[in-house]
């Protein structure tokens, strides 16, 4: 669902313009994205996970 075409009962404004608390409490529930992992993290993972991968192929290989 998007709030382009939501209007706001409160102040008669568009929902997306957020022109009122209640406008921009509609639309943070609406665009609400949970927490995200930067690229970094996830590429320095990948990396640390090659390298355990690598050790224990010299180790156990």
């Amino acid at each position: 669902m998007s709030c382009e075409h939501l209007i706001c009962a409160r102040c008669s404004n568009p929902v997306v313009e957020g022109r009122c608390p209640t406008c921009r409490a509609a639309r943070a529930e609406l665009h609400h994205h949970g927490p995200s992992v930067p690229p970094a993290v996830v590429l320095a993972v990948l990396v640390g996970l090659l390298f355990a991968a690598l050790v224990l192929q010299r180790v156990y290989g």
